[in-house]
């Protein structure tokens, strides 16, 4: 069977693939390394970015929610899907009117995030092999487990600044890791 091998998973089925979009994941990796830098280079600005583009998709899926409520009214889980999207919007609000208690309570999710991506990142990577670049995939999920360990323990005291600069190197990371899959990927 094309793709696999007697000693185990062959890259070449996995290159094919990912060969037709390589420009996609270049560019993907090109725009995670912009991002990334201008969030190192401000990080408490992009602390504060991140908690207000949450609470914005927090704000539209709130109301996106209420009214899916009122138009399936009929429904049984009328009252529920209503209650969901007025907390949904709750949260949105919350996140505007506060984003120095945002930034802290998004840290927490950010890290626990960050850990489960690093995880994934290197899982993914494993498969990958011997598919050229796939060493940048572990390297940028160990990244991301450190990150999310740091995090952990120097929280409450830096989050505001932690997080920004943390998500630049995220993206940096992600970027250099895109970058080197798609130019692998070119070659098939």
């Amino acid at each position: 069977m094309s793709g696999y091998s007697g000693s185990g998973y062959s890259g070449g089925h996995a290159g094919r693939v990912m060969g037709r979009s390589w420009g996609w994941l270049v560019l993907v990796g090109i725009i995670s390394l912009i991002g990334g830098v201008l969030a190192l280079a401000n990080p408490f600005a992009a602390t504060i970015t991140v908690v207000q583009i949450t609470g914005a998709f927090f704000l539209v899926m709130g109301i996106l929610q209420i009214i899916h409520a009122f138009r399936m009214r009929g429904w049984g889980g009328f009252l529920w899907s209503l209650v969901l999207g007025i907390l949904t919007l709750f949260i949105g609000v919350a996140l505007f009117r506060n984003p120095f208690g945002g930034a802290v309570s998004l840290t927490i999710v950010v890290a626990a995030l960050l850990l489960l991506m690093g995880i994934l990142k290197c899982l993914f990577a494993f498969q990958m092999r011997p598919l050229g670049g796939w060493g940048w995939g572990v390297l940028s999920g160990a990244v991301s487990i450190l990150l999310a360990l740091a995090i952990f323990a120097y929280f409450p005291v830096s989050a505001l600044t932690v997080l920004g600069f943390f998500l630049g190197v995220e993206l940096v990371s992600s970027g250099i890791w895109l970058i080197m899959i798609g130019m692998a990927a070119r070659k098939f």
